[in-house]
């Protein structure tokens, strides 16, 4: 006659609750060796021991169910490990994102209370330029895709910098988490459209401006000073915000040496009075 645990005694050995176990049965992924018809007692066999070790481990790796039943389900060693790293490099991933906020909220608790803002009077600017509707979860990626094409056109065109390379982001991406962007390098001389790649006079501006020292994972934490500064003068205006990226992975692969300056768009009445005299 075939052994069977009753599930009190399988949950004690496999160190999965009652009521694990019974979740188990309900999606299908451990089903029991039999089910009392007139009471619904479970038991199990001593043979379900290592499928159940095996469900334990891979779910104390949060992997989803429909993946844990498709590891089970397949004789296949390859097929079974292709799955299992797929969920190994998302972990993986996860962590990273995991270790890149907490990083931010040690910055942000170590962060200095203010830091210096300068007003700043900005010329147009003929410039290399690639624009596009981005949404924000695509900003990062976008954003070093653009800048690499930038840079490799202006070799290719043998044009020179005459300034560092910037950004205009329109508010919208950050308010509907969509909208318009634009990286771009200043250039002198004739400028080819190629691809995505096409000329633009960047224009004048007004700005107060901070910089933003090391990895633009935490650039938020410098745009809320900056914002903050500019409603409680009242200064602040419609317009893309603005970017000149002064030391980025071009220049150095350690994202904790990068400099960034930030620019707001403002009005500034001295300015415009200095003018009109």
């Amino acid at each position: 006659m075939k052994q069977t645990l009753t599930v009190g005694d399988f949950s004690r050995i496999t160190h999965l609750s009652v009521k694990t176990l019974r979740h188990y049965h309900q999606v299908g992924l451990l089903d029991p060796d039999q089910v009392d018809p007139g009471t619904g007692y479970r038991h199990y066999t001593p043979d379900q021991i290592p499928t159940a070790q095996v469900i334990r481990r891979l779910r104390d790796l949060d992997m989803p169910i429909a993946d844990v039943k498709a590891v089970l389900a397949t004789t296949d060693a390859t097929a079974r490990g292709e799955v299992i790293a797929t969920h190994l490099d998302r972990l993986e991933s996860e962590l990273a994102q995991t270790r890149a906020a907490v990083e931010s909220l040690r910055n942000l608790l170590r962060r200095p209370a203010t830091s210096p803002i300068e007003h700043r009077t900005v010329p147009p600017a003929p410039a290399m330029a690639i624009t596009a509707t981005v949404d924000r979860a695509d900003l990062l990626p976008w954003w070093q895709g653009a800048l690499a094409e930038l840079h490799a056109a202006v070799q290719a065109q043998h044009l020179e910098a005459t300034g560092p390379t910037g950004g205009l982001y329109a508010s919208e991406i950050f308010q509907d988490e969509h909208g318009q962007a634009t990286v771009f390098v200043p250039v002198q001389g004739y400028v080819r459209s190629i691809g995505r790649v096409e000329p633009l006079l960047i224009p004048a501006a007004e700005l107060a401006v901070i910089t933003h020292h090391g990895p633009l994972t935490d650039v938020d934490l410098t745009y809320g000073e900056l914002g903050a500064y500019t409603m409680r003068h009242e200064i602040s205006v419609t317009g893309p915000l603005r970017e000149y990226y002064l030391r980025d992975a071009r220049h150095t692969p350690d994202p904790t040496r990068w400099t960034t300056e930030i620019g707001w768009p403002i009005f500034r009445a001295e300015h415009h009075q200095t003018d009109s005299d």
